[in-house]
Order: structure tokens, then sequence, then C-alpha cells
């Protein structure tokens, strides 16, 4: 079983060391799994558990107050699962692995996908909220006059916490940094060229993994969402060739600007390129080259293939990986 994790793209963490930590722990949580499927839900878990990520515990904060989880998972099957917009439920990539194995669907969202967690004895009505989620939202003063005074209120908070992200990128031309993890187990990376980046916390998006053993693929990604989104607001992130993809060829998970890398089906595109006869790590640089020249947004993959070989790319100030074989 080879594992790879990673804990977004965003702007350098405050405390790397810790969040390397978890990342690690997540990596073995799957690796000790005997089919990939497990491995991906099994390190997931451990990072939505986490409150120094953006998944399950210590998510973003829509417009409504409200902690909403999301997450996709497939296999090289290409049997999918997905599910979003569920307060209270910390294992959001469970949820979907039950949409995938229990129902003839495909993707079940909000109260409906609530209550098919309850069905299933996943875990529900959780305090979803971290402390810095706490403080930061305490700072605010929302609006109270419904969706149109929330859609105002957001328009110019939206997306101004995400580091390296539309302003910052565009600024920079979105260069791409290559970043391989072939080479070491926990990945760090920063690109000092890009200027200063916001160090907020929550700015640290979606976690995701893929795994193989020799056989088999599966790819998971799960995500808290951005900060001050639209209530309601559904990113990238279940939505099956964005956030995450699997088939015969790689497993893919992404992580970004959401709503850009829906438009150019980020993982679906990472995996086109494996298809094509490039390797992993090609194949992630070449998608998030793409991504930056078609965007002006910053977006990381990690990505294994058929052959073993695992890819890293972003172009964001840093992207945190782990990696775990057995």
């Amino acid at each position: 079983m080879q594992l790879l994790v990673h804990g977004g793209a965003g702007s350098e963490p405050d405390e790397p060391e810790p969040r390397a930590a978890v990342l690690e722990r997540a990596a073995e949580a799957g690796a000790e799994h005997s089919s990939p499927v497990d491995a991906v839900e099994a390190a997931v878990n451990v990072l939505e558990s986490s409150p120094r990520f953006n998944a399950g515990v210590g998510g973003a904060v829509q417009s409504d107050g409200e902690v909403r989880t999301d997450a996709g998972i497939m296999t090289d099957d290409r049997s999918v699962g997905a599910a979003c917009s569920m307060p209270g439920v910390e294992h959001a990539v469970s949820v979907a692995r039950v949409v995938m194995e229990e129902t003839p669907h495909g993707f079940v969202s909000a109260d409906h996908a609530v209550s098919l967690a309850e069905a299933f004895d996943i875990e529900t009505g959780v305090d979803l909220w971290a402390d810095r989620t706490r403080e930061q939202w305490a700072d605010l003063e929302p609006p109270t006059g419904g969706t149109m005074a929330e859609l105002e209120w957001i328009r110019e908070r939206y997306g101004n916490a995400d580091p390296g992200g539309r302003e910052s990128d565009a600024e920079s031309g979105a260069d791409s940094e290559r970043a391989s993890t072939t080479d070491t187990d926990v990945h760090d990376h920063d690109n000092a060229e890009r200027g200063p980046a916001s160090r907020d916390p929550r700015d640290h998006d979606t976690v995701g993994a893929v795994a193989i053993d020799g056989d088999a693929l599966a790819a998971a990604t799960s995500t808290g969402g951005r900060w001050l989104a639209l209530a309601g607001r559904v990113g990238d992130v279940p939505q099956v060739g964005s956030g995450f993809y699997c088939s015969p060829a790689a497993a893919v998970s992404a992580t970004g600007a959401g709503e850009d890398i829906a438009r150019v089906t980020l993982s679906r595109r990472v995996a086109s390129h494996v298809e094509r006869g490039l390797d992993a790590q090609t194949a992630a640089e070449t998608a998030i080259e793409e991504f930056a020249e078609l965007t002006g947004s910053s977006a990381g993959v990690i990505t294994v293939d058929a052959a073993g070989r695992l890819g890293s790319a972003y172009n964001s100030g840093a992207m945190q990986t782990a990696r775990a074989e057995r």
C-alpha cells in the first residue's frame, strides 16, 4: 500500500510542524489498511478530526454562521460517492463512501445527507467549531436581514482570505511550483517569490488522500469549504472530476480555489495527462501550469498513477503532504 495525503494548498502555515505531524499520522493510519478505499477514508478521517485543517472540525464558516462539510470518494472502477452541505458532520468522507457503496446514487446533499449519515451510524450533531474559527467569527458583525443581506455582506469578503489566491496570483503571474513527492515523506513548500501571503490559519483548505495497493486505486477529498461563502455554497470538492477523481490510470485529489477548480475539472485533467502517457509528477505539474494559465488562481494536486508513481504540484505559497508505505 502506498498512500499520499495533503493538508491543503495555501499560505505558509504559522505552525507547520504540528500540522506535519498530523499529516504523518494520517498517512500512517491509512497505510495500515489493506484496500485503497479503506486507506483513503481512514487517512482523511484523521485530518477531519484535527482543527488544524479546514475539514470536519475547524471547517470554514458560511455567511449564516454555520459550518458545513463536503466530501467525495472514488475508486479505479469509477465507483463514486459524494455528499455536501452537511452541518454537524465531522467525517464527511465516510458519508460519501456510504453514498458510493450503499445507495444507487452518486451525490446526496444537505439535510438528506445528514439523515443518511445517521442511518449508517456516522456521528452527526458534532460541534465543528474550533477555537480559532470562534474567535474569527466573533470579530465580525454578520447581517440579520436574510439571503440578500448575507450576499451583499460577503461580496467583499469571500475569497479575500485565500492565500496566494486570485489577487496575489494574478499579480505574480501564478507561476507553478513544481514539487516532487518521491524523495521525502513530508513537504512544506514555500515560494518566496510570491510575496507576502496571509497568515490566517483558516486559509488552509481542503484535505485529501490517494492510495494504491498495486492492483487498485482510490482517491478522497474533504473540506469545510471557504471562509464566508454564501450559506449553502458548494465548491469543487464533492464534484467528481473537480475536487477528486479516480480511473484505472490515476487517483487524484485537488485543493485550492474551488470555483475555478470546478470550471476546469482539475482532477480529471491530471488523470487525462496520465492516460496520455505522462507519469504522475509530470501530469500534476502540467495540470497546475494549465490551471494557472486558464484561471489566474491557486491550487494544488496530489496523484498516484497505476505504476505506483506519486506526484504533487501547487502554485500557492505552500502545500504540506505526507507519504506512507506498507
